[in-house]
């Protein structure tokens, strides 16, 4: 019965994560470019009650006496399906129609990877540069910072379907600069670490980024300007989960209510 008690309380404390996993899903439910998290759990080490071996009367058994000593949770996964585009006034903003990331520059020099396509243009000492709303610079095909010089009124540029950024000639027909926005994929997209900011890092879980621009062997992804890609969280499928995980809390702590009193009831037994 103590075996019991500590089974019981993984089980409430699995299901303590699923509901912050739950809560932080419905927290981000406007934020852009937020991937829904799902838990998953497995079940801990069995025991062995009793082994297969033979009965009093020579027959064998087939299986043995295992009880299990409780549940986990293996680990909080990402579902990268993409979300509703949300139309934007900003001619900076641009959202991702396939399995593509951004890339920005960190603080730390890092290369970062992200779903959120909410820039804009900060000025610099080099000119003007396209750049997240934490500030961190936007990188290109080639793994450089955007920078624009002073000649490219910031109102007239348009951007194409693969990223390429362009500017309207003599004749107003827009024309590529030679720039053209960074787009990567990962073989294992789980696999990346998430970061605040709806940042991801590179991991060996999630292998090297592939450059859309330069590998011909994956599906280019299209980028989409004036518009920013939702959260892909489904709040009644969240509210549902939530209840799941409350009954499965309260069914554990009946289950350590139960396995109380029956010491309780062994205690007070009397000769």
């Amino acid at each position: 019965m103590v075996r019991s008690l500590w089974t019981a309380a993984t089980g409430m404390i699995a299901q303590q994560t699923n509901i912050d996993t739950v809560a932080n899903n419905l927290a981000n439910v406007n934020t852009t470019g937020y991937k829904t998290e799902i838990n998953e759990f497995k079940s801990l080490l069995y025991q062995n009650i009793q082994t297969r071996t033979t009965s009093a009367n020579g027959e064998q058994k087939p299986s043995s006496a295992q009880v299990g000593l409780g549940v986990r949770n293996a680990s909080i996964s990402s579902v990268f399906k993409t979300g509703n585009f949300l139309a934007s006034e900003s001619d900076t903003a641009f959202a991702l129609d396939g399995d593509g990331f951004f890339a920005v520059r960190g603080i730390d020099n890092n290369t970062y990877y992200t779903r959120n396509g909410n820039f804009m243009f900060t000025l610099g000492t080099n000119g003007n540069m396209l750049a997240n709303t934490e500030g961190l610079p936007v990188l290109d095909s080639t793994g450089k910072p955007i920078v624009l010089d002073q000649r490219y009124a910031l109102n007239r540029l348009t951007v194409t379907s693969d990223g390429r950024i362009c500017y309207p000639d003599a004749s107003n027909n827009p024309q590529p600069i030679g720039i053209q926005i960074g787009v990567f994929q990962f073989n294992n997209p789980n696999g990346l670490d998430k970061q605040a900011e709806s940042l991801y890092s590179q991991t060996a879980a999630s292998g090297n980024a592939i450059n859309e621009a330069t590998n011909n062997q994956v599906k280019k992804s299209k980028v989409i300007q004036g518009y920013l890609e939702g959260s892909n969280v489904q709040v009644v499928d969240e509210m549902v989960n939530m209840i799941v995980a409350q009954r499965a809390y309260e069914m554990n702590s009946k289950a350590i209510t139960t396995s109380d009193e029956m010491l309780q009831q062994a205690n007070n037994l009397k000769r």
